[in-house]
């Protein structure tokens, strides 16, 4: 991940972050975690959707960022904490628990390239807080992207 994202990075491309999840949820709310957390840059912004993705199809195209990566929770079915960055389009297609549309579905509607940096979660049940293993995962990513801007 950290070198996928690394050359992403590099490219100096206008990249669109967007987090989407559940923070009630533990590790669901990864993605609004990292993009709360990513400091605005030339060339970089992000934004938080939380559950509701869709509601901001037409802001993020109107916004034409060069690429966008949506930030999530991902079943990858590794480790708790693991994490990739892959073209929306090679996910499996399914929802999960909190998403009304899967994000392959939702990626069909952006405008631009579509990537999704996704993190294995270890604790989606009721409540607050990240679990160390994502946590720690997620503050790396952070790091990565503040660091490279």
């Amino acid at each position: 991940m950290r070198d996928k994202l690394t050359r992403l990075l590099n490219t100096k491309k206008n990249i669109l972050f967007v987090g989407i999840g559940n923070v009630l949820k533990h590790d669901d709310g990864v993605g609004v975690y990292i993009c709360d957390h990513i400091a605005e840059s030339k060339g970089i912004k992000a934004f938080s959707a939380e559950q509701s993705i869709e509601n901001y199809v037409g802001k993020i195209n109107r916004s034409s960022p060069d690429w966008l990566v949506l930030v999530d929770s991902v079943l990858f079915g590794r480790q708790t904490g693991f994490a990739d960055l892959i073209p929306v389009k090679e996910l499996i297609d399914h929802t999960t628990h909190t998403h009304n549309i899967s994000l392959k579905q939702i990626g069909q509607l952006f405008l631009m390239p579509v990537y999704v940096l996704g993190i294995e979660p270890g604790d989606i049940s009721f409540g607050e807080g990240l679990s160390p293993e994502v946590k720690s995962v997620a503050d790396e990513i952070v790091g990565i992207v503040n660091g490279i801007r």
